[in-house]
């Protein structure tokens, strides 16, 4: 059989130590390759040949994706003698293409445009809630060399085989609005070169091209992260060049008291959910990492891939947004940022470069294609955990269907970006600070290490936890985050608390990862006493 993304062969996988020699042949349609091997496979693994074998429609598909390289993968846990990635900087570049990006400079201009803080305290905040929010996505990193499993496919363990349908629910939903508002910026940018382009032209240019890449799959992903980082970072340096030696920043000073609290919470919770983003589907991309690899080194090699894109395109938003208040208002910057938003700001910086400025603009804007990535690849690796005819569906069909929908949603949202940012910063911030919480609970209280997981239990419902104590506190983890949310919609009785009324400060998420970590503690050996499992 073919070998791709280092697919062993079927001795390879006769040879394992812990292998029986499990049936090639099925005349079911609707069997799964997981559905044969799990159950005479002792590690819960699948090789990959078996994705083409029989001749049901499922099979018929996947070997027409076989013919052009195209990943068959989709959740099904990877073997040991397929883990053929061994860069540990294969696993950072990922990150650092994904955020050296202009969404990530359009998260610092909301430090001044939404909020209204001074370019200090703005960065402080920048720094400090991006050092927080990075960590679940070190974190969960680590798992895909240990155990091979998608992180939607590790959720089962904290969550059970039904509770996590409803989590997958939330990430498809995160993964589809990311790509949607990610599109929109692109789009701001493009128009800002050309202003007869059309928002939803920009927008159908950098969808198909983020398509094209994440339809082959996890190889061809990386491939293109490995190196678009570069380019995109040359231009930012340029762009931090030329605004350095216009001399237009401006000191905006710090405030103070409670506005400037619930001020500095509010756009700390928009960061950390940016930030935090990835924690989702961190493990999809370290799949195909060896199990021996360090987990000291992916964590190290995440953290860096996350952390410095981050910074350095966050801050250079904030510094930039400042200039729109030279001459009380009336400047190019103000001028350009209330025509194409983003794309308009940038271009104010780079109008003394005439024609070369607009062709940085335009790398910028492709710069979107990285950010999207990831969350395209994974929503159709989320999808197939829904349920056993979601499974059914492959990956790469899913993938299509994704960015169809995605594209419909952000060509009407094009001319209400700034809104459509922020709820979906927040939103992410929330859910995803509750899914920690129970997820670290799980893991340092009761598993106590990665050695407490029983991985080949991965597709089997009845040895799965059944997530009772996980529903339960989720439940109270959206209890604290709707008492300290502070949206233009709901403001929670502690968020009044936490800043000047009448918007108070945005606590959703401490208070979020707060409550489900505290109650999964106090509700897991209940279940654990009564179910054994």
């Amino acid at each position: 059989m073919r070998s791709k993304f280092g697919l062993g062969s079927r001795a390879d996988v006769e040879k394992g130590a812990n292998v029986e020699n499990a049936p090639y042949e099925t005349n079911s349609n609707d069997t799964l390759p997981s559905d044969n091997y799990n159950d005479n496979v002792s590690d819960g693994a699948v090789p990959g040949e078996s994705f083409e074998y029989g001749n049901s429609m499922y099979a018929k598909i996947q070997r027409i994706a076989g013919k052009f390289n195209v990943e068959q993968r989709g959740i099904e846990r990877v073997p040991e003698s397929e883990r053929t990635d061994t860069s540990y900087f294969n696993i950072g570049s990922m990150w650092l293409a994904a955020n050296m990006v202009v969404s990530s400079f359009a998260i610092g201009v909301l430090g001044k445009s939404l909020f209204g803080l001074g370019a200090v305290d703005a960065f402080l905040v920048c720094l400090f809630f991006n050092l927080l929010g990075v960590l679940t996505v070190c974190f969960f990193s680590c798992f895909g060399p240990v155990f091979g499993l998608r992180q939607m496919v590790l959720s089962r363990f904290w969550f059970g085989w039904y509770p996590v349908k409803f989590i997958a629910i939330l990430n498809v939903l995160a993964c589809v609005g990311w790509s949607a508002a990610n599109a929109i910026v692109g789009a701001q940018l493009l128009n800002a070169v050309n202003g007869t382009v059309p928002g939803f032209a920009g927008i159908l240019i950098i969808t198909f091209c983020t398509l094209f890449i994440t339809f082959a799959g996890y190889k061809v992903v990386h491939a293109y992260e490995y190196w678009s980082w570069i380019p995109t970072c040359i231009v930012f340096i340029i762009v931090l060049g030329t605004f350095a030696h216009s001399g237009d920043f401006i000191d905006i000073p710090m405030k103070a008291g409670t506005s400037e609290l619930g001020s500095c919470l509010s756009f700390g919770s928009t960061v950390y959910g940016f930030a935090t983003g990835w924690t989702s589907y961190a493990a999809d991309y370290t799949v195909y990492q060896p199990a021996d690899r360090s987990r000291r080194k992916v964590f190290a090699s995440t953290w860096a891939g996350l952390i410095f894109p981050l910074i350095f395109t966050e801050f250079l938003g904030i510094a930039i947004f400042t200039a729109t208040d030279l001459n009380g208002g009336d400047n190019k910057y103000a001028a350009g940022y209330a025509t194409s938003g983003n794309g308009g700001l940038i271009g104010a910086v780079l109008e003394p470069l005439g024609g070369f400025g607009k062709f940085c603009l335009v790398i910028l804007a492709l710069s979107i294609i990285a950010n999207n990535c990831p969350n395209i690849y994974s929503v159709s690796l989320t999808l197939q955990v829904l349920s056993r005819y979601t499974q059914r569906v492959p990956r790469f069909i899913w993938t299509f269907l994704a960015s169809c929908v995605s594209l419909a949603i952000a060509i009407p949202g094009y001319s209400h970006f700034e809104t459509v940012l922020e709820n979906f910063m927040n939103f992410i911030a929330y859910w995803l600070a509750i899914y920690s919480g129970i997820a670290a609970a799980d893991h340092f209280v009761f598993k106590r290490g990665f050695s407490g997981y029983r991985p080949e239990i991965y597709d089997k419902r009845d040895k799965l936890p059944l997530g009772i104590s996980a529903a339960i506190a989720f439940c109270f983890g959206v209890a604290g985050m709707v008492t300290g949310m502070s949206q233009t919609w709901w403001v929670g009785p502690i968020a009044k608390h936490a800043g000047a009324l009448p918007s108070g400060g945005d606590i959703g998420f401490e208070l979020g990862f707060a409550f489900s970590f505290t109650m999964y503690c106090v509700l897991r050996p209940f279940e654990l006493h009564f179910f054994g499992r």
